[in-house]
């Protein structure tokens, strides 16, 4: 008899683990987010574990420009996108009739005018010829960059929208070619300087307060971050995928891997 019982017993609890494995694998949600290498995968694979054990299967998806994945998050195909800062977001929203809102804000990539050639601003010659994003907010950002140093000056209210039509003082006769900003780093030899974003700086060994000549002030407000489409920023997933990235192990990652300023993490 007691044989029996504790054979029932065994039945028993082996059931009910199998019955609970089977409720948690049911309950378990799947993350689709899209993001550019480096660090904004990087950050997220860090993650990846923190979020399974919430029940969530984080799935990173990459990508290598900054439009595609906007598109993907607007059509579905993802639930997030982790490669942008704001004045894009909202810029790429006006332009598109998007509907993609800030589900929270995790680090600034200082952009910074690197130079092959030149180890110095002061060396760069009249006539120069400087390669910047082709992309509006980033095409400005970097003039803006060159105008916080002097080099040139932008029509009055210009904004974070700026085009080389709107310098208005160009004491050194600077030369404007705008290149798609994942090529930048690739045509870096063929230019005299390029004002080059972090996310791709970074990944062709590029250091801001080492390799750039300029560099963005901490006072930036182009801070990047997880996007999703509008209504879905309370979403309990986005939520915890969030709290992981303003975390100590981002934090720790950042400050072992980036100590030279190309990553500042801003919670």
């Amino acid at each position: 008899m007691k044989k029996t019982i504790s054979i029932l017993l065994i039945v028993l609890v082996a059931s009910s683990a199998l019955f609970a494995a089977g409720v948690s694998e049911q309950e378990s949600t799947t993350l689709k987010v899209g993001a550019t290498p480096e660090p904004h995968a990087a950050f997220l694979e860090l993650i990846k574990d923190d979020l399974l054990e919430q029940g969530i299967e984080l799935e990173i998806v990459e990508f290598t420009d900054y439009v595609t994945p906007n598109k993907a998050l607007e059509d579905g195909q993802i639930d997030a996108n982790f490669f942008q800062h704001i004045p894009y977001l909202e810029s790429f929203n006006e332009e598109q009739g998007y509907h993609l809102v800030n589900a929270g804000g995790i680090h600034i990539e200082p952009i910074a005018l690197y130079s092959k050639e030149y180890s110095s601003v002061d060396d760069l010659p009249s006539n120069a010829t400087i390669a910047i994003p082709n992309d509006p907010t980033n095409g400005g950002r970097a003039l803006l960059l060159l105008q916080s140093y002097g080099l040139i000056t932008l029509s009055e209210g210009a904004g974070i929208t700026a085009t080389p039509f709107d310098i208005t003082s160009n004491p050194h006769d600077l030369k404007f070619t705008e290149i798609e900003a994942a090529s930048l780093p690739r045509v870096l030899s063929d230019v005299d300087a390029a004002v080059i974003n972090g996310n791709y700086a970074i990944p062709a060994g590029l250091k801001a307060n080492v390799d750039g000549l300029l560099i963005e002030g901490s006072d930036s407000p182009y801070v990047n971050v997880v996007a999703v489409k509008e209504g879905n920023e309370n979403n309990e997933d986005i939520k915890a995928l969030v709290n992981a990235l303003q975390s100590d192990t981002i934090k720790d990652y950042v400050e072992q891997h980036y100590p030279n300023g190309e990553v500042v993490v801003v919670f």
